[in-house]
């Protein structure tokens, strides 16, 4: 349990279940995933895009976009703030553009070799207070925040105060802000893109907006302007830009793909490549790479794993990052698609904002490909989580500190600042080259079927807290792996693989089902959960490996079949699954009954990682 100082207070919790077992420690009840751990960033009431950067006097410097009131309401503005303590306390904020002026969002920032900082931001210097749209019988937009000029103010006392005056990026006119409702008079445009540096040249993202609708934004392009002398140039006046890609177009979708490509994040490579990932609502990363410093960019196509699958993403912030081990990691949501409805038409994912909880990551590392190098992708990892299934956390940054990795995020009135864990990160990045070094316990393991054998005791998922006075809840965020190799004859109707039910249902069965799907059940007596996969996963006359991670920290099962993770496929948007958080246990027969076509299992002692 975190006490706020830094220090978990242990909890020694007694085992209610009559049996003489050891006082439980503290990580059993701790999870760094868990949000709530997290250090808060202080804001207003609106959090937005808290991103930070380390400044050459030691400190962290955090821009974020805050305001008394929701998204998008007036008095929305861009501050700052600095913390010499890691991130555990920050000073005063200090406003770079003060909330009585029209709205000012979305800031980044970029720090030059001379150690001034630059914060870029949107702001509505004309104080539009309404939009038109270009859709017949549409209503106008009342939000002001993604439109007007892109422009800066700079830090050059390690972000104490700002310059009084900002200063307006000139972006070139291209198709999309002609055929906005004002012809381009007025220009729609935003950003979460972090700036980013490559052969002496400061590259600055922006996403255009071509028109506002049903969901706010109804069509967007990812867009880079680029200087040659911000690095060097002390003169604000005399800094030159220009508007990249070439043409007309800038970033989309892929051909046949929906109208929506933005929030771009941007890596550099190796051979100097620029690597864009970015939403859609197609319900898939979209990614390209330009070999030219950002002139002309690959045809986009949707980013897939090292398999050959795409990954799955709603209308939510994809951040990708270059650490300074040369690997990289890549913030998304593992859910999306597009699918095959009822009547036998491809539907878009419904509510495409929605679901930002969990967050899940995964790892990459550069290959070396004739056009250039190219980044592969792990598989996904539950990264971040909260106990309220509705919260979504977006919008992160990360910055490495004295050899530890840190995250920010925000659910729209938290922001928070994240250390990774490093057994974490080891694992993650250790699965390309080898390195998986876990500690990792098996309860049981079991023989061939048909058979039955003693079953013990699985980690518990809830506990009565004998400290409190109403000896109410201690959620023990403990999970457990089931692993078992199956070789089945045929998959006529439904069967079981594995079974440790009582005759009332306490406990779990492990079924297939006769269109290859997994279906995973739990039951405690009083509170029942069935999970299922998608369909197509267990073949007969093969032997594969099957695997169910039932994570007690979000509350979610996971399959894993012959080392992939199972995603849903194209019949359903999420692969994973949650159950109850009112199930205090998986407890059942105190025998398991192994069925046929079982030819061995283990159950480990924790939710093991994907990788």
């Amino acid at each position: 349990m975190n006490t706020g100082d830094g220090k978990e207070e242990r909890i020694d919790v007694l085992m209610t279940n009559g049996l003489n077992k050891e006082r439980l420690a503290a990580d059993q009840a701790h999870d760094w995933r868990w949000i709530g751990n997290g250090m808060e960033i202080p804001t207003q009431a609106y959090a937005d895009q808290p991103f930070v950067i380390k400044t050459d006097d030691g400190a962290l410097l955090c821009v974020l976009t805050t305001g008394v009131g929701d998204e998008g309401e007036a008095g929305q503005h861009v501050t700052s703030m600095r913390s010499t303590a890691g991130g555990r306390t920050w000073s005063e904020p200090v406003a770079v553009e003060s909330p009585e002026n029209p709205e000012s969002s979305y800031a980044v920032l970029l720090k030059v070799p001379s150690g001034r900082i630059y914060c870029f931001y949107n702001y509505n210097e004309d104080n539009l207070r309404e939009i038109e749209t270009n859709l017949l019988g549409n209503p106008p937009t009342f939000r002001v925040d993604t439109l007007g000029y892109h422009v800066f103010k700079y830090s050059d006392d390690h972000g104490r105060s700002w310059s009084d005056k900002y200063y307006k990026i000139p972006i070139r006119e291209t198709e999309i802000d002609r055929n906005n409702i004002t012809g381009g008079k007025i220009r729609f445009m935003w950003n979460v893109g972090k700036p980013f540096v490559l052969n002496g040249a400061a590259y600055i993202s922006i996403h255009k907006v071509g028109d506002f609708g049903e969901g706010f934004i109804v069509h967007s392009e990812g867009w880079l302007v680029r200087s040659d002398n911000l690095l060097t140039e002390t003169d604000p006046e005399k800094i030159t830009w220009e508007t990249l890609p070439d043409g007309e177009t800038g970033l989309t979708t892929p051909a046949g793909g929906g109208p929506i490509a933005e929030e771009q994040s941007y890596v550099v490579l190796s051979d100097d490549s620029i690597h864009a990932t970015y939403r859609s609502i197609d319900g898939w990363l979209v990614e390209s790479y330009s070999r030219d410093g950002g002139h002309t960019w690959s045809p986009p196509q949707y980013q897939c794993y090292a398999d050959g699958r795409r990954m799955k993403q709603p209308r939510a912030a994809c951040m990708a990052w270059k650490c300074s081990n040369g690997k990289y990691l890549q913030w998304f949501h593992n859910h999306g698609g597009r699918f095959i409805g009822e009547h036998g038409l491809d539907e878009p994912v419904k509510s495409p904002y929605e679901d930002r909880n969990p967050v899940w990551i995964c790892a990459g590392i550069e290959v070396d490909e004739p056009e250039g190098m190219l980044l592969q992708w792990s598989p996904p990892e539950v990264l971040f989580y909260d106990d309220d299934v509705f919260i979504r956390m977006s919008y992160p940054d990360l910055i490495e500190l004295d050899g530890e990795l840190y995250i920010t995020e925000t659910q729209k009135d938290i922001a928070r600042m994240h250390q990774v864990d490093r057994s974490f990160l080891d694992a993650l990045w250790g699965q390309f080259d080898g390195r998986l070094d876990l500690a990792v316990s098996v309860l049981l393991e079991g023989v061939s079927g048909p058979a039955e054998m003693p079953m013990l005791e699985l980690p518990r998922f809830l506990q009565r807290d004998v400290r409190r006075s109403d000896y109410g809840c201690v959620d023990l965020r403990q999970g457990f792996t089931l692993q078992v190799e199956v070789a089945l004859d045929s998959l006529s109707g439904r069967g079981i693989i594995l079974d440790s039910r009582t005759p009332s249902d306490c406990g779990w069965v492990l079924c297939y089902t006769e269109n290859g799907a997994l279906e995973w059940s739990m039951s405690d007596g009083q509170t029942a959960s069935l999970n299922r996969s998608e369909s197509g996963l267990v073949r007969a006359g093969e032997r594969q490996v099957v695997t169910v991670i039932v994570d007690g920290g979000p509350r979610i099962v996971s399959y894993i079949v012959e080392g992939k993770f199972c995603d849903g496929g194209n019949e359903r948007q999420f692969g994973w699954s949650r159950f109850s958080p009112s199930l205090r246990s998986a407890e059942g027969s105190k025998t398991l009954r192994v069925m046929p076509g079982v030819e061995g299992f283990r159950i480990y002692d924790r939710a093991l990682m994907t990788c």
